[in-house]
């Protein structure tokens, strides 16, 4: 993509309503563009960015044997009722009359929508387990929406949804997830903590936040350091027997926030091993049993013929969120770090002399090369400085920077610079395609 065909709205300045880091630089790098108190536009980069991480998101899900649907943002009033859940929830659901009079509401979560389908179609334990997901847009009004995507009024979510036959197997889905969820957040470069956590008005008795660790985060973070070095099981983990020992072992490490310490807890954990640092949530899973399957009829048939409410949790990420969280995580005073996974595109190819002949020929022979080797590159070909473009450059965050010059040129090299340690080698072209390779 050349950036003189690219929309990318570059701010120079720093704009005042934001707060922290991520809201900063999503601003100054074009990424969105606010259209009310916690609304956001997401402008070119940043949807690129947005849809990679949710790519991340579904393959993780789908690898875990969850299956994709696509529900309303739009729900009845009336289902929420039936769970109970209407008139308890609070003023972050925003409540909407249609032209009928008939009460609706813009879904701030999707446990009574998605539990209608299944008591519509489910009748046997013969179809179980069943794990339904959808990535949508969700709406809660907070009272004070800031820090732009970190705590916004719309996000964009992915919500699992499990039904089981019992408790037994109803933890097992917990415990795949458990395990999809460190999957998919190290798959970002991020290393997620699981902490104990509150159900709030999910509800349920089991429940567990994931947080990264950034310096900039949102609240105080109290941890064992082996939580940090956790490791991912494989795919061939027996969910029912095998985990459950492990997830045991992990969850007696201590983890909590300054919202929720026990201080007595941290103050056992030998001194090598304490961890006081900030970090941010990025998701949350819940175990609730029959608590929405009960009010809401929602049975199958057992192996003996008797029916019995089915066994649900739900999983959330904040994948619009999550774009937040990383930056926050992975940053400079320059700008941007993206790790390669997300990054909106991969190779930032800048041309310090555009309309030149040799440059404009030797950028156009390595853009064809680049592509063909799979990598997405955006081109500078604008007539701007060359500290500028390089501002930019660092800016955005792109993993990889090729600098193409007259001067290098004439002696029949190019710059090709790491965003991630800054490291810079002069290279040939063939030798610095050669360094890149092939996008795997």
């Amino acid at each position: 993509m050349r950036l003189s065909r690219f929309f990318l709205p570059i701010l120079k300045e720093t704009p005042k309503e934001a707060e922290i880091v991520s809201h900063r630089l999503m601003l100054r790098a074009g990424m969105i563009r606010q259209q009310a108190a916690g609304i956001y536009s997401w402008l070119p980069l940043g949807l690129k960015v947005l849809d990679k991480i949710g790519d991340i998101v579904r393959e993780e899900q789908n690898r875990a044997g969850a299956i994709e649907i696509l529900m309303p943002t739009l729900q009845s009033a009336d289902l929420w009722r039936e769970s109970g859940r209407y008139d308890v929830y609070g003023k972050e659901m925003l409540r909407i009359t249609d032209r009928h009079e008939r009460g609706l509401l813009y879904g701030p979560t999707n446990e009574e929508m998605v539990t209608e389908i299944f008591r519509s179609y489910v009748r046997s334990y013969k179809d179980l387990p069943l794990n339904l997901y959808h990535i949508q847009w969700k709406f809660r009004d907070e009272v004070r929406p800031r820090f732009g995507v970190m705590r916004g009024r719309e996000f964009l979510m992915k919500d699992a949804y499990s039904f089981d036959v019992d408790q037994e197997r109803a933890r097992e889905a917990y415990r795949r997830m458990f395990v999809a969820y460190l999957r998919t957040y190290s798959r970002m470069g991020l290393t997620a903590i699981p902490m104990r956590a509150d159900s709030g008005p999910i509800g349920g008795d089991m429940s567990h936040e994931f947080i990264i660790l950034a310096s900039t985060g949102e609240s105080q973070v109290f941890c064992h350091k082996d939580l940090l070095e956790l490791p991912i099981p494989g795919e061939d983990t027996d969910f029912r027997g095998d985990l459950k020992p492990i997830m045991d072992e992990w969850t007696s490490l201590y983890a909590a926030t300054e919202e929720k310490h026990d201080a007595a807890a941290f103050a056992a954990i030998p001194a090598d091993k304490q961890v006081a640092a900030r970090g941010i949530e990025v998701g949350h899973i819940f175990y609730f049993g029959t608590k929405y399957s009960e009010p809401m009829g929602a049975k199958v048939a057992g192996p003996d013929g008797v029916e019995r409410s089915v066994h649900g949790g739900s999983y959330g990420v904040g994948v619009s969120r999550l774009v937040g969280a990383i930056i926050e995580a992975s940053h400079d005073d320059a700008g941007i770090i993206w790790p390669d996974s997300v990054a909106p595109f991969d190779v930032a190819l800048i041309n310090l002399k555009s309309g030149d002949m040799a440059t404009d020929q030797a950028c156009a022979d390595i853009l064809g090369k680049l592509e063909a080797a799979g990598f997405d590159v955006l081109y500078d070909d604008t007539d701007g400085r060359a500290g500028a473009k390089f501002a930019t450059a660092d800016l955005i965050g792109l993993p990889w920077q090729v600098i193409v010059g007259p001067k290098g040129l004439g002696d029949g090299v190019v710059e090709l610079k790491r965003r991630a340690t800054g490291e810079r080698s002069t290279l040939t072209i063939e030798a610095a395609l050669a360094k890149l390779g092939t996008k795997s």
